[in-house]
């Protein structure tokens, strides 16, 4: 099996490294399909621990790599990241304002709770969606290097980058569905957003792939990009609405768990 694995195209191998990623991206989402009638307090704390999970993610799986491989590529890695992190946080603020401003033009029956949640899907799946395109074009340029022979590049390598993003898209693929589930969809929707924020990961590791020396230089602004964006959503959206709950301090808690859980799988699968 390995032998034939090997034996792949890169463009091959991207793939089907990250159909495993996306699986088990789509595993942690399923998560919703255990719980049947959740209370809020449930829900919001899962609201929580999806924030900490996302602040965790923009750290050491987007901004630490896209230091060091900015560094890597002699680039003034400071500036490169932070232009990305300020763009991604920025095309979310802009996002936010339209979508407020198409509202305003365009008032909808259903309330402003309603528009609200709506609001707060939509983020939430972009943002995550943002994060796992970058990851998927580091998991084609990882295998795609190979062909080219450029320095520390190895099968072993880019099978082991594979498999620690997608251990890390477990806790985001639960990060996803239960905030949704919580904001009234139902488990089938939220599950089928959930996944689909992984799909990107194929798609973005097959371009890599074949443009491997071009994305060697975007990679770093695209991982911060992401970054940026993700921790647009967790301040604007998902703490403020997990800190509605009555148990304010146990809902910080369950960030602080979010986060350490992220932590734990980013270091010791990095």
């Amino acid at each position: 099996m390995t032998e034939f694995f090997a034996e792949l195209s890169p463009m091959w191998q991207s793939l089907i490294a990250t159909i495993f990623t996306w699986g088990i991206t789509a595993l942690g989402a399923s998560i919703v399909f255990f719980f049947k009638s959740v209370n809020k307090s449930i829900l919001d704390a899962m609201l929580g621990f999806a924030a900490g999970v996302m602040i965790a993610a923009s750290f050491w799986s987007l901004l630490s790599p896209a230091i060091e491989m900015a560094e890597e590529l002699n680039m003034i890695s400071w500036i490169v990241v932070s232009l990305g992190f300020c763009a991604g946080g920025l095309l979310l603020f802009c996002g936010d304002k339209l979508y407020d401003f198409y509202e305003k033009r365009h008032p909808q029956k259903s309330g402003i709770n309603k528009i609200q949640s709506i609001k707060r899907c939509f983020m939430l799946v972009f943002s995550i969606t943002l994060h796992n395109i970058p990851e998927g074009l580091a998991i084609g340029v990882a295998f795609g290097s190979l062909s080219y022979g450029l320095t520390g590049s190895s099968l072993a390598a880019a099978i082991t980058l594979a498999i620690g993003i997608g251990l890390q898209n477990f806790p985001e693929g639960s990060a996803v569905s239960l905030p949704l589930r919580r904001d009234g969809l139902s488990r089938k929707k939220a599950f089928f957003y959930g996944q689909l924020s992984g799909i990107v990961e194929p798609i973005a590791a097959v371009i890599g792939a074949i443009l491997v020396t071009q994305m060697q230089y975007l990679l770093p602004f695209l991982l911060a990009f992401a970054a940026g964006a993700m921790i647009y959503v967790v301040v604007e959206e998902l703490i403020p609405e997990s800190q509605t709950n009555q148990k304010k301090d146990l809902m910080a808690l369950f960030t602080l768990i979010g986060f350490s859980v992220m932590m734990i799988l980013d270091i010791g699968l990095g």
